[in-house]
């Protein structure tokens, strides 16, 4: 081979970068796949300038980085997911906000079941004697509008104070007649959910003794448990508390109920040092249901059913059981938006309540015996002798999206619940909170290369409305701003423009009031 004249070196391969000077090329602020991509580019160029400098998508090389740069945006991703998932601010995952708020003694609720009104007609008309209707047959079956599998309901009964009974022995309920000849009994209620009753003994000899219910979703407020013991002051009906710490001493017959993910459940005693702890050897009974949420809201006069009763004597006959209104309350279990909201509120009022924001948050998180729950804001009246009165201005639930007035049984438990906690010269009275509706008539503009997808983008904007509307976001006294609403309308990708065309652009509401979103029409538009 001739000599050309000139001189080859490679003076640049003989080199070598210290491990410093590599370390020194790293770009640590990298933490996406293009970052990644570009910064590992840039670090081969500079350390490796003429062993790879081929950087072409079809490259076997090219095809290695962006394989790195795709795990190190996954393991940026989980990195900055576990570090948000550790504040209660920044969590988004239920499970991780439920254990957050498990190490400040804060329970996050289950779901709720919805309520109706009921009544029994009976075979025959009776006068005198008792009605019996075993536990066997308490349960109605129907199905949910919401999505068309099976729902239950169970039979409950009135008092003479008209509150619900919720404690039984045994589980069968009975009606005694001292009246006139009557073939219907109106005294009933019926809440949703499949009654369970489970029984057994307990076993071991540890000082914190535990039940382990066997079906799920528990609804919030449903369980009871009674005791069996030869002692006195162990026998009987025991009382759920959020904390079995909130227990004042050792005589309180109490119980804790700690549900995982999926809404099962365990029942937890005290210790004798605050509340009692059952011995081994005592029996239990304890009576739950399952089910629950908003799929148990029903129409009246869906559930048309018989029902096997029977008189004194033994003789058995069959009657229809009816629900004469609607089956409302049903909500699903608490959100995690909620519960950011007001369990901080609850765990700063330490089981006390003295401020505005200690009353408010407490009735925020209250739910009734039967797991309905209401949104309520709290004021002091302005008067010189009236500081210490305090007026709760409260709701109840219906449905995620409705309000209704609170019922006289919500109210007296809720009422009972705030008592041992105010402060003694406080006087809380209960009102009535008001509900103002809507009717918004929206205009949707897209492109017209979206028309074929009319209906996808409209079912999105309607959620996202819903989502607005929610009763979980709603608050007394919160002025509605159409630009609110329209920013949430402008998160879906596909939506240029959207107007409200029959509200003004601000909505002013009293401290008392809070507005529900009643009837919405969506207007589709492509140009």
């Amino acid at each position: 081979m001739a000599f050309n004249g000139l001189l080859n070196s490679d003076f640049l391969k003989q080199s070598r970068l210290d491990d410093s000077v590599k370390e020194s090329l790293i770009d640590f602020t990298s933490s996406d796949f293009l970052t990644f991509r570009s910064n590992l580019i840039k670090y081969i160029q500079a350390a490796y300038p003429l062993d790879y400098n081929y950087f072409i998508e079809s490259d076997l090389g090219m095809v290695l980085i962006e394989l790195v740069a795709a795990m190190g945006h996954v393991m940026s991703y989980k990195a900055d997911f576990l570090a948000n998932e550790n504040y209660l601010a920044t969590a988004q995952k239920r499970s991780s906000v439920k254990k957050l708020l498990d190490l400040i003694g804060v329970r996050m609720r289950g779901p709720s079941s919805a309520v109706a009104n009921g009544k029994l007609t009976l075979e025959s008309p009776r006068t005198s004697g008792t009605v019996s209707i075993p536990l066997e047959s308490r349960a109605f079956t129907v199905t949910s509008p919401e999505d068309n599998s099976q729902l239950t309901y169970t039979l409950y009964k009135y008092n003479p104070n008209g509150f619900v009974e919720l404690d039984n022995v045994n589980g069968d309920l009975q009606f005694p007649y001292t009246t006139a000849a009557s073939a219907v009994i109106d005294s009933i209620v019926l809440l949703e959910g499949n009654l369970v009753q489970q029984t057994g003994v307990f076993t071991d000899t540890d000082a914190v003794k535990s039940i382990t219910l066997n079906q799920s979703p528990i609804i919030e407020g449903s369980v009871q448990v009674q005791v069996i013991s030869p002692i006195t002051s162990v026998d009987g009906n025991y009382r759920q508390i959020d904390n079995i710490f909130f227990a004042s001493g050792a005589t309180d017959k109490v119980f804790q109920l700690v549900t995982d993910d999926s809404f099962a459940g365990t029942v937890i005693f005290g210790d004798n040092q605050q509340g009692i702890a059952p011995a081994a050897g005592d029996s239990f009974v304890v009576y739950y249901r399952i089910g629950g949420g908003t799929r148990g809201n029903i129409a009246k006069g869906v559930i048309n059913a018989p029902v096997i009763y029977t008189l004194e004597g033994g003789a058995t006959q069959q009657g229809i059981v009816e629900n004469t209104s609607l089956g409302s309350g049903g909500v699903n279990a608490q959100t995690i938006e909620n519960a950011k909201r007001y369990a901080p509120q609850y765990f700063r009022s330490q089981d006390r309540l003295v401020t505005l924001s200690d009353y408010k948050s407490f009735v925020n998180m209250f739910r009734s015996s039967y797991g309905s729950v209401g949104k309520a804001t709290v004021v002091t009246r302005r008067a010189f002798s009236s500081a210490n009165i305090i007026d709760l201005y409260i709701l109840e639930k219906a449905n995620d999206l409705q309000f209704k007035r609170a019922t006289p049984q919500f109210k007296k438990q809720l009422l009972e619940a705030i008592e041992p906690k105010k402060m003694i010269t406080d006087e809380v009275v209960v009102v009535d909170g008001l509900i103002r509706t809507i009717d918004p008539i929206i205009t949707v503009k897209c492109d017209a290369k979206y028309k074929q997808r009319e209906a996808e983008i409209k079912l999105k904007v309607r959620n996202k409305v819903i989502q607005y509307f929610n009763i979980d976001n709603a608050e007394f006294g919160k002025t509605f701003t159409s630009q609110d609403l329209n920013t949430k309308i402008f998160e879906i990708s596909e939506v240029r423009y959207s107007t409200l065309d029959n509200l003004p652009s601000v909505i002013n509401i009293q401290f008392n009031e809070v507005l529900q979103l009643n009837n919405l029409n969506i207007l589709m538009v492509f140009e």
